[in-house]
This record gives C-alpha cells, sequence and structure tokens, in this order.
C-alpha cells in the first residue's frame, strides 16, 4: 500500500472516528436511549450518514472516471436471504442488548471508554463462532 492511500485511509477513520465521539455515539447509554425512543438525537446522524452516503454513491462515479484510490466503481448485488436476516437479527439484538456497534465500539476505546473492550471481545467472539462453525 503507497504511503498517499494509507495516509487517506488514516484520515477518513480518524475523521469517522471524531464524527462517532462528537455524535456520541460511543457512549452505549445514549445508543440504548436512542434505541428505547427516549432520545431521538442519533436519528439525525442516521439521516445525515444515510444522505451522505446516498450522494457519494451517487455522484462520484459520475464526476470521477474512477476511485481516488484506485480500482473501479462497481455495483453491489444485493441477494438477502435467510443467513442474512438471521444474522441482521442476531447483530441486532447484540446491539439493542449493550448499545454497542463495531465503529463506534473502537472509536470510544479513543475517547478512553474502556469498557468497550469486553463488547469488542464480544464481537470477535461472535465472528470467531460463525467462521468456525457456520462459513461455507
Amino acid at each position: 500500500m503507497s504511503l498517499a492511500r494509507l495516509l487517506c485511509v488514516l484520515a477518513g477513520g480518524a475523521l469517522f472516528g471524531l464524527g462517532l465521539a462528537v455524535s456520541t455515539m460511543v457512549q452505549p447509554e445514549v445508543v440504548i436511549s436512542f434505541l428505547r425512543l427516549k432520545d431521538l438525537g442519533l436519528l439525525a446522524v442516521l439521516g445525515s450518514a444515510v444522505m451522505t452516503t446516498l450522494v457519494a454513491y451517487q455522484l462520484a462515479p459520475r464526476l470521477l472516471k474512477r476511485p481516488l484510490l484506485g480500482g473501479a466503481f462497481q455495483k453491489h448485488a444485493v441477494t438477502p436471504g435467510a443467513r442474512t436476516i438471521l444474522g441482521a437479527a442476531i447483530f441486532g439484538v447484540g446491539w439493542g442488548l449493550s448499545g454497542v456497534c463495531p465503529g463506534p465500539a473502537v472509536a470510544g476505546l479513543g475517547t478512553g471508554n474502556w469498557p468497550l473492550l469486553l463488547a469488542l471481545a464480544g464481537l470477535f467472539a461472535g465472528a470467531w463462532v460463525q467462521g468456525r462453525f457456520f462459513a461455507r
């Protein structure tokens, strides 16, 4: 990986982490409050993320000949099946019970929220179980 590409990835990750921290998504109690419909402040975060992604995915292929970091623009086929739905349900239950999503958990470590290490251990354990026993 070139230095320029590495720096772009680092900058993107730092910006993402900063956004999660500023929006308080790194605090599980805030996320749980949102999921219980008691504090809908994160709805603005979700809405702005969806709109930003929608605009980027629609405009980038039209304005650029190829992605900035190389490769080519591609369509991603969506084929939801029973495994996808089951996995999404398990992920949703875990998120609802803990208030922790993988990205915000890693970003939360940067804010000193060390109990998130337990949630990340659970995420890794779940990924290991899936890969070990359920991968095709």
